[in-house]
């Protein structure tokens, strides 16, 4: 019996369609915990389409060993109460949605709890989210740095909130109907929570769809 590919991502808070997609591939998902923290990517945020549009739900974090801070050791600050931001924000763009009232209680209770790591919280996130898309794809972290990539996609640079997801040849963003689609037409890429928001059950197949 041969190896199973695996895929290398990055941790992240609440990841797009497009980091989604690759957890119906049927590969083994290996998540990077041994790199560097970098700033502006999806390990501490998320983009939702809100009322005014696009709105980016940031962590705040503090990194103990400054830019040399690896992501495993990224510390949540909650000096500010971001939770009650994300909270509200997560609410207003979404309680009008089909299925808002079914999936938000285990969202919010990973939110408002206070997760020390922020990898730690990420991977609560995911699972939370897997197991509403009844999937039950494996999932391991990385022992040290991954610097060999034989044999693994990596992911973990083409997923990125500044990289155009037509650079990634094998994802093709779903189109849905959103919330706030009348006044924003389609906006692609967004985070999961608006998908499972929106279309409940056939998040799944919208997520094995956009694979190609």
């Amino acid at each position: 019996m041969g190896t199973i590919p695996k895929i290398l991502l990055s941790s992240a808070y609440f990841g797009p369609i497009q980091y989604f997609a690759r957890f119906v591939s049927g590969k083994s998902i290996l998540i990077e915990q041994y790199d560097h923290y970098l700033k502006q990517s999806y390990r501490n945020r998320c983009k939702i389409l809100g009322a005014n549009g696009i709105l980016a739900l940031v962590v705040p974090v503090k990194k103990p060993n400054g830019n040399k801070t690896i992501i495993k050791d990224v510390l949540i600050d909650y000096d500010t109460d971001w939770q009650k931001n994300h909270l509200e924000s997560i609410k207003s763009a979404y309680k009008n949605s089909a299925f808002f009232e079914y999936y938000s209680d285990d969202f919010f209770q990973a939110i408002k709890k206070k997760t020390k790591f922020l990898i730690d919280l990420n991977a609560e996130i995911t699972n939370i989210v897997l197991s509403h898309l009844e999937l039950e794809t494996e999932i391991k972290f990385t022992e040290r740095y991954q610097d060999d990539k034989t044999e693994i996609e990596d992911y973990t640079e083409l997923i990125h909130p500044k990289k155009d997801i037509n650079s990634d040849a094998n994802f093709s963003s779903p189109s849905y109907t959103q919330v706030f689609s009348d006044k924003h037409g389609n906006i692609s890429n967004l985070s999961i929570l608006d998908l499972i928001f929106n279309t409940g059950p056939e998040s799944e197949f919208l997520l094995r769809k956009s694979i190609v």
